[in-house]
């Protein structure tokens, strides 16, 4: 069982660091799904090879920290892939839930509020935390319940106003409905192995390919904007020549300065003055954004915006 755990921990902790270094545009709830999701398998990881309730504890605690978050971040990402609109004040307050509660588990072994009793046992060669549950320990699960209920209304309340499209919705609520599955059996059942291990691991996949999908659907529609000259504006028409750059390469601000300013149809000397900068500057980093665009000049960037 060590060896399994062990396994899961290594395939999340690769699934964090290929969505950092191969994808371009990053979704920062999305990635802090990834991050959680390796947090969480390292935890059961180090609970497999306990040796005393003193580390048991720690790892679970570490466990504890991403499953804490994890829902948050999902529900984050669910939002964005949704296109509902929210504040920052709604993260920081389910940031500030997230902290309470995880203090709550950071109890454990020292108070009898979240585990009254934990002994540490040795089951199918792996080491596991044998708990007697507190008092406090509802309010777990009543966090994930509400979190839950949320992602499903969220999804299904996109889903009636054609925020997202009807496959995309599918595969969400296929998201959330498969975890509560695993938590529920989880509770039900006494398994020997933490399943939902496995389930995030799948969760995150799907989410990933989500984001690939919409973000696919997004470039196709700002393509046929600016082809058209719809309401486009100069950043969108930006993002559109930066989806043309080879993977692991990017602009720097000075190159989307000079960026904005080619596409604005601005001459050299105009440029120059208004970032206080030589013509002959100028004339360098024009080459080096052509370059890294694979465009020969400022009549190929034309002939990409308007669909050529």
């Amino acid at each position: 069982m060590r060896i399994v755990y062990g396994i899961t921990m290594a395939i999340s902790l690769m699934m964090l660091i290929g969505y950092i270094s191969i994808i371009r545009k990053k979704d920062k709830w999305l990635l802090a799904v990834f991050i959680s999701v390796a947090i969480v398998n390292t935890g059961y990881f180090m609970l497999s090879l306990a040796k005393s309730v003193a580390f048991a504890l720690v790892a679970n605690k570490i466990a504890y920290f991403g499953s804490v978050f994890l829902p948050m971040f999902m529900l984050l990402t669910i939002f964005d892939l949704s296109r509902i609109r929210y504040n920052l004040a709604l993260p920081i307050s389910l940031a500030v839930i997230g902290v309470m509660l995880f203090a709550l588990v950071c109890t454990s072994g020292y108070l009898p509020w979240y585990y009254k009793e934990v002994s540490l046992g040795f089951e199918d060669g792996a080491s596991k935390l044998i708990k007697v549950y507190g008092p406090a320990h509802i309010s777990y699960l009543i966090y994930l319940v509400l979190y839950f209920i949320t992602m499903i209304g969220a999804i299904v309340y996109s889903a009636i106003k054609k925020k997202v499209v009807s496959k995309h919705a599918i595969l969400m609520i296929s998201v959330v409905f498969g975890n509560i599955a695993v938590w529920f059996m989880e509770q039900m059942l006494e398994l020997n192995f933490e399943f939902l291990s496995i389930s995030y691991l799948l969760s995150e996949l799907v989410l990933l390919a989500i984001y690939w999908m919409v973000q696919d659907i997004e470039k196709n529609m700002l393509q046929k904007r600016v082809a058209m000259g719809v309401d486009v504006t100069i950043e969108e028409k930006v993002a559109l020549l930066l989806t043309r750059l080879p993977k692991g390469e990017s602009l720097t601000q000075r190159e989307k300065e000079i960026l904005v300013a080619l596409i604005e149809n601005k001459k050299r000397r105009e440029i120059a003055e208004e970032l206080s900068i030589s013509e002959n500057t100028v004339k360098t980093h024009t080459a080096h954004v052509y370059d890294k665009l694979g465009v020969k000049g400022k009549d190929e960037l034309s002939d990409i915006l308007n669909g050529k």
